[in-house]
């Protein structure tokens, strides 16, 4: 199985520039079973999820586990094809390493549940997304196997602003948490994204500032890594430098690791990518320590 061939074009005349080649996928990282459940909240609310075990797992036992989080309407992150679960940022064999990986799409998200579903997020990212995750989390916890002490989420972007605003609402669950890329402020986002979900701020201004991360930071009490590119060519990095203050202000301890210069994708530079990917794992494996207990 190969990667689709696809062509840099030209235009008006569509002329073909380069062709990128086909190029295997990499065989290095063990493939686990994705298994595929739903579970419905104490409101009602009924979400598609994906965990992958860990390797020679026992029911007996609990295991921490890692939530990898979106959240945003761009985006869902259910999804049953090949290649969309699982952890690829860490460096090594997770699974074997001793953590469930788990992931939830909540309302908002684009997943074939109708126009309520999709809608009720307008005017509430930052809440009704943020709430639906750790109301499903409190459901997961309970589950014999899981570890309630051993609680971490990641993600990038969208998933990078998820991640703070759940380390932030919800301290009580979520007690690790490395968040890339974040918006920390929805007022410094492009207006084509959040004010086509969030309204106008000329109107409704209390929206942007009570759902953003910034506003929830003085109740910080887990492991937090904070990773942005200064050149993120998407996301601000003001945000991330308002957040900084915001920490500081209320004494919260927390770490932040900057790449100069990187944009949104931070890839550029020799050794960024591997850089970044041992910092995720070091990170996770020292405050939420890997294994059956």
């Amino acid at each position: 199985m190969y990667e689709a061939v696809s062509d840099w074009v030209s235009l008006p005349k569509h002329t073909t520039i380069k062709t990128n080649e086909p190029v295997a996928p990499r065989s290095d990282r063990p493939r686990y079973p994705v298994k595929m459940f739903q579970l419905t909240t104490d409101e009602g609310v009924t979400m598609d999820g994906w965990m992958i075990l860990p390797k020679d797992f026992d029911s007996t036992k609990k295991y921490p586990i890692l939530f990898k989080v979106y959240t945003e309407p761009a985006g869902a992150m259910v999804k049953d094809a090949a290649g969309s679960a699982g952890t690829p940022l860490y460096a090594g064999d997770i699974a074997a390493d001793g953590y469930i990986q788990a992931c939830v799409d909540n309302r908002g998200t684009p997943a074939p549940k109708g126009a309520a579903w999709r809608k009720c997020i307008y005017r509430k990212i930052g809440d009704i997304n943020i709430h639906d995750q750790a109301m499903a989390v409190r459901k997961i916890i309970k589950w014999p196997f899981v570890d309630s002490s051993r609680v971490a989420v990641y993600g990038w972007s969208g998933g990078g602003s998820a991640t703070l605003n759940l380390m932030f609402q919800y301290p009580d669950i979520y007690k690790t948490g490395i968040s890339i890329a974040p918006v920390a402020d929805e007022l410094l986002y492009d207006n084509i994204y959040q004010e086509r979900y969030m309204g106008l701020p000329q109107e409704n201004r209390e929206d942007f500032v009570n759902n953003s991360p910034l506003h929830y930071a003085k109740n910080l009490r887990g492991n937090l890594l904070v990773i942005h590119g200064t050149g993120d060519d998407n996301v601000h990095y003001k945000g991330t430098e308002e957040l900084i203050n915001e920490l500081v202000k209320y004494d919260r301890p927390f770490q932040v690791m900057v790449y100069p210069n990187r944009t949104h994708a931070i890839s550029e530079g020799p050794g960024t990518s591997l850089h970044l990917s041992h910092l995720l794992t070091a990170y996770l494996k020292e405050h939420c320590p890997g294994g059956g207990r």
